[in-house]
């Protein structure tokens, strides 16, 4: 079965920048932080808000502290002057898309212009853009209800943002024959425009559709009733255990959209229950699945990875390849990368549910294999070199006290107490880690300042790529649990650039270094692996490959073939 996920489903620019506010408010802020009204339409977002202690308040008391949040969808004026005389710091979270509406609004109510809003009149948008019309505003939500109203001298018609643009398109083709001197305002969000489009699109081309978000989401609503009106199976689910697989059983295409307000781990999830659904039922290539997730969940593909990557780098430093440097590699990666995932259940529950319930059934067992291959990996480093040991205890050192605030004993520390407050370290010093075990500590006994450097500089950009392109997919989770990362810092678009000019620097140094005689021949077929990453992530990009365990898998499948490489030259 194709599995199809809309380009355009999960958030919209104004939830984002709305749960993005709350979540740097929250990560940020000393005292109470609520929000006035649900902060989006959705049950998931609502109940982790709820989880980091941000609660909803329906009315506006009167004495209030702390910071108060409004909601993405506005409200009326005179609401937002209450809240700030209750004394609450209000952070304006609302979308600058119904701002923008709200503003035409206004600018019209005060030249003395009726407000004809194309929109549900029980919605959140809808009543705060009423707060704007003063006593001259109207609501409709059909043609008819838009036919009964009376005629006026002067009135200005809006949509709410997310309203059907069909509909609205109908109605406005009406007002212009029959009241060509009203204005009006396409003010429907082009992002709506879009989705609803592409589910039109999606629907046609799928056997059946499903789309993910909240019930009580009007723009959720309005995707599942076109998806509904193309005739092809469809359902509307809030989370997984809605999903109904005899609807999709017989479908070799199933496409999957999702609300404005829908976050990506809940689309990605329901992508992944599906996957697992139609493996689960088929007998064919059952066990290999069951292996290959085994070896992601407990990073032992990632740690034959480290392994592979050290015996490359030792081919292209020209090395002697004995198995001790890529089995410290591998027992040090292996050890840090559990330690990792037990640190970081909190977010996984987020970027990787199931994950994050492997490590919490089974934390006892991950936590003395992480011991043991620890303990193993500084071991046999010191049977090989006192200073590679040394190098490796240092490194493991820092491992384990990445979260404690090792810093705080300092004068004058506040922010910056353990190394992961220091923004973006994580990767960087992911990428760092690898580079050194898998360049540097091989090369001890026959240290050569060019070739390390150069393999130095291969590893840990491959790595660095590897890390922070999983660190975007991850962001909303990431930023949910307060976690610093460089995308988080830079933003989606500069970091996917960031990988892609590092990934084309390392295509150049290799095949430059081949051809300059620096490397063996090694270097010219090493210099591939940047470029097939490249591809992979601009297939992911554009939809052609979708997050989760296969992608995972391929990426991580890049070191295990540069040892590959390794081997053959």
């Amino acid at each position: 079965m194709k599995i199809i996920i809309a380009k355009t489903a999960g958030f919209c620019m104004g939830v984002r920048r709305a749960v993005d506010m709350v979540l740097d408010a929250a990560n940020r802020t000393q005292g109470p932080i609520c929000t006035y009204g649900p902060l989006i339409h959705n049950p998931q977002v609502q109940e982790m808000l709820r989880e980091k202690g941000i609660p909803s308040i329906k009315e506006i008391p009167e004495k209030g502290r702390g910071t108060i949040l409004i909601r993405a969808h506005g409200v009326p004026p005179q609401d937002k002057i209450a809240l700030e005389a209750a004394g609450f710091k209000v952070i304006d979270a609302t979308c600058p898309r119904v701002i923008r509406v709200q503003t035409i609004i206004g600018r019209h109510n005060e030249k003395g212009y009726t407000a004809i809003i194309i929109g549900d009149a029980d919605h959140p948008e809808v009543r705060g853009l009423l707060g704007y019309a003063g006593d001259r505003g109207f609501t409709a939500s059909t043609l008819e209800e838009v036919r009964a109203l009376p005629a006026f001298d002067k009135a200005v018609v809006v949509a709410q943002t997310t309203q059907d643009t069909s509909l609205y398109r109908e109605i406005t083709q009406w007002i212009s024959e029959n009241h060509p001197h009203y204005k009006l305002h396409d003010t429907i969000c082009n992002s709506t425009e879009k989705r609803q489009a592409e589910t039109r699109d999606i629907a046609r081309k799928s056997d059946a559709v499903i789309v993910v978000g909240g019930k009580h989401s009007g723009n959720t609503q309005r995707l599942a009733q076109i998806a509904k009106a193309t005739g092809k199976p469809s359902m509307h689910i809030e989370d997984i255990s809605e999903l109904d697989y005899q609807l999709i059983g017989n479908a070799d295409s199933v496409a999957i959209t999702a609300g404005a307000s829908t976050p990506n781990w809940i689309i990605n999830k329901t992508c992944r229950a599906i996957e697992e659904h139609i493996r689960a039922s088929r007998k064919k290539n059952r066990f290999f699945f069951k292996a290959r997730n085994l070896l992601l969940k407990t990073n032992i593909l990632l740690a034959m990875g480290a392994g592979c990557l050290t015996w490359a780098c030792a081919s292209l430093q020209e090395l002697d390849r004995t198995l001790i440097h890529a089995t410290v590699a591998a027992l040090y990666v292996l050890s840090m990368q559990i330690l990792n995932n037990l640190l970081t259940i909190s977010s996984d529950r987020y970027n990787h549910p199931e994950r994050a319930q492997f490590y919490e059934t089974h934390k006892k067992t991950m936590t003395t294999l992480a011991l043991a291959s620890g303990g193993a990996g500084l071991m046999l480093s010191f049977s090989n070199s006192i200073t590679a040991f040394i190098i490796l205890m240092l490194m493991s050192f820092l491992g384990l006290t990445y979260n404690l605030g090792i810093f705080s004993v300092l004068p004058g520390v506040n922010r910056f107490k353990a190394l992961k407050d220091i923004p973006g370290s994580k990767t960087i010093l992911i990428a760092a880690a690898w580079g050194t075990v898998t360049s540097i500590l091989p090369a001890m006994e026959n240290f050569k300042p060019l070739s390390v450097g150069i393999s130095f500089v291969f590893a840990t950009g491959l790595v660095f790529a590897r890390t922070a392109f999983f660190n975007v997919l991850e962001m909303q989770g990431d930023r949910i649990t307060g976690k610093e990362t460089l995308p988080l810092i830079l933003g989606e678009t500069r970091s996917l650039e960031l990988i892609i000019k590092v990934l084309i620097t390392l295509t150049m140094v290799l095949l430059f270094a081949s051809i300059l005689g620096m490397t063996g021949p090694i270097g010219f077929l090493l210099a591939t692996l940047p470029a097939l990453l490249i591809n992979l992530i601009v297939r992911c990009e554009n939809g052609y490959l979708l997050p989760g365990s296969n992608l995972e898998f391929i990426v991580d499948s890049h070191f295990i073939l540069a040892g590959i490489m390794g081997v053959l030259m």
